[in-house]
């Protein structure tokens, strides 16, 4: 008898092609998992259901802070009942198992994954921090300051978005996530060329390439969202665009480091080909995939955590990409 949810006993480009391929090879789509079929947690969540939310035999009220995260009665019961049967198995020297696709994580205050939760806002954090430093220190007059903001924006966008999933688990805020994760990249990879190039320069060749560039990168970003969306939702596609978008955005700048460090052989200028090579390093923290410890830090949650220190690092980059080219066209201005 069961009663008030109680039931019965990832040189740098070489890392990022590697990473990448590994992770394309073992990506796979996550609907079902083996917990789901054991016998003993279908059984408890007949039963917590059976007992718990049925409205004509005194159902169990649902706290209030999860009534407001949308948490149902079914959905008590299911959450109750992986934490049943995975206590149960550990308790038998049996190992933890997923179900549907995820670990069974330790709700806190309603959250699903209270450390990607956390994570996630402390990433939200570096971008807003990183916007008010480049909007103090970087003139308006500085071509490439429109492109820097948009990017700050485009950061924020993702993480609000992953804060979101993370702290509901929906098709909604799950599609939401994607897409703003992969708008960010696709941006990333957008900006980079933009500044590669120097496409923010005024003159009538580079302007035209530039909104030739623009109009790919969204006709790119529009298909890839009616392909998801009109055609099939595919995690291994998802994951694979977002590599190799990734992996061109990774090899941009750091060509960019060789170059700028041949020209000036100041130490700033390798820090992008750094910071890309840190974030395919953490990135290989999603190959480990193991179960939560404290039944909350995984695997997902510390890849979050390992991208807050290159997001600060690379406003760094920024504003000192600028005050040198600003320096430099300074002394240009005077040899005229």
């Amino acid at each position: 008898m069961l009663r008030r949810w109680k039931t019965s006993a990832r040189p740098p480009w070489l890392l990022s092609l590697a990473l990448g391929l590994v992770l394309c090879l073992l990506v796979q789509t996550a609907e079902a998992s083996y917990g789901d079929r054991l016998p003993e947690f279908r059984e408890c969540v007949e039963v917590c259901d059976r007992e718990n939310c049925d409205p004509d035999n005194d159902p169990t009220p649902i706290a209030f802070h999860h009534r407001l995260l949308l948490w149902t009665c079914a959905q008590e019961c299911d959450y109750t009942c992986q934490h049943i049967v995975t206590t149960r198995r550990l308790a038998a020297g049996q190992a933890v198992t997923q179900f549907h696709g995820k670990w069974p994580f330790v709700r806190v205050l309603g959250m699903q994954e209270p450390f990607s939760v956390l994570f996630s806002l402390g990433n939200l954090l570096a971008h807003h921090a990183g916007l008010a430093r480049l909007r103090e220190r970087v003139p308006p007059s500085y071509p490439m300051r429109r492109f820097y903001v948009l990017f700050a924006y485009f950061g924020m966008a993702s993480w609000v978005f992953s804060t979101v999933f993370h702290t509901r688990d929906f098709a909604a805020t799950e599609q939401l996530d994607y897409f703003a994760a992969g708008a960010s990249v696709l941006y990333g990879m957008y900006y980079a060329l933009v500044r590669v190039a120097r496409l923010d320069l005024p003159s009538p060749r580079r302007r035209s390439v530039l909104r030739l560039w623009s109009l790919l990168c969204v006709a790119l970003y529009l298909a890839h969202i009616a392909y998801l969306k009109l055609w099939r939702w595919n995690y291994t596609y998802n994951m694979t665009a977002n590599l190799v978008v990734g992996m061109v955005h990774n090899l941009l700048w750091s060509y960019f480091s060789w170059k700028r460090w041949t020209e000036t052989r100041q130490h700033w200028a390798i820090w992008p080909s750094m910071l890309v090579a840190w974030i395919m390093l953490v990135m290989g923290l999603e190959l480990l995939d193991f179960p939560p410890l404290w039944g909350a830090l995984d695997a997902h949650s510390l890849w979050h955590l390992g991208t807050i220190g290159p997001t600060v690092l690379w406003y760094d980059f920024m504003i000192k990409d600028s005050q040198d080219l600003a320096k430099t066209a300074k002394v240009k201005d005077i040899k005229a």
